[in-house]
């Protein structure tokens, strides 16, 4: 089995489009997605048009929740996901709507955001301090893994690309974010390849060049002018962005 992992295409169409032309060409049996589909001030409809067609599962993330709640609840939304349910259709929201929190593919790969139990937790790092991830200790990662009977684990939410082999041998896999790169030092998408061989799970993680530059100008052309050196350089932090 080989499949690929998305997560975190905040509304990034044209990350979403490398990304997916890489994937393309990689002899996947499908495409799987960890949320966080379509908050930014870019493309979120058109995002989701491309999401919507994925052969995998796709869950929701932190965003999509608070995106479909405080809508539903008349609450006032963020200026991004305002931004995000202004452009997106009917067909849009009710996909969202009916996405679940977790998920199971082939029997053995489990998927969340954040983790099993918080679409808003991290689970691999800590939050961002300047331009630092704090690593978590061994004991956290084990406790929120507690229970998840599946040999490979599946998260997203921090934007950090990472896999983690747990001692009883299970993994957790964040492919990072294909939208929004936070603290990396670089403004390409990212995203993994998943695959079993000869027994055993291997993990490639992927980075994928793309025009980060009109990326950033489609969000300034749209208000949002704090996103332009995120996209367009991934040196920064998350502050100021939602």
């Amino acid at each position: 089995m080989r499949f690929a992992v998305i997560s975190d295409v905040h509304g990034n169409a044209l990350a979403l489009d490398a990304v997916l032309a890489d994937i393309a060409v990689q002899g996947v049996d499908a495409t799987l997605c960890l949320g966080d589909h379509v908050s930014g001030p870019l493309d979120p409809a058109g995002a989701a048009d491309r999401l919507m067609q994925l052969d995998g599962p796709v869950i929701r993330g932190n965003h999509d929740r608070w995106l479909v709640e405080r809508n539903r609840e008349g609450k006032d939304l963020d200026p991004v996901d305002r931004f995000a349910l202004m452009r997106m259709k009917a067909a849009h929201r009710a996909w969202l709507e009916a996405m679940p929190a977790t998920a199971v593919f082939n029997g053995e790969i489990f998927l969340c955001h954040g983790t099993p139990a918080s679409d808003n937790a991290p689970w691999l790092d800590g939050w961002y301090q300047d331009r630092r991830m704090t690593l978590p200790a061994e004991e956290s990662v084990n406790r929120a893994a507690a229970g998840i009977d599946y040999p490979v684990m599946l998260c997203g939410h921090t934007h950090i690309a990472r896999s983690v082999r747990l001692r009883d041998g299970r993994q957790i896999i964040n492919p990072g974010s294909v939208g929004l790169q936070l603290v990396h030092g670089s403004p390409d998408a990212r995203y993994a390849i998943v695959e079993r061989r000869n027994g055993r799970w291997t993990t490639d993680l992927r980075v994928v060049q793309y025009d980060h530059h009109a990326a950033a100008e489609q969000a300034v052309a749209n208000g949002f002018e704090p996103w332009r050196d995120a996209l367009a350089t991934g040196w920064t932090h998350a502050d100021g962005l939602f």
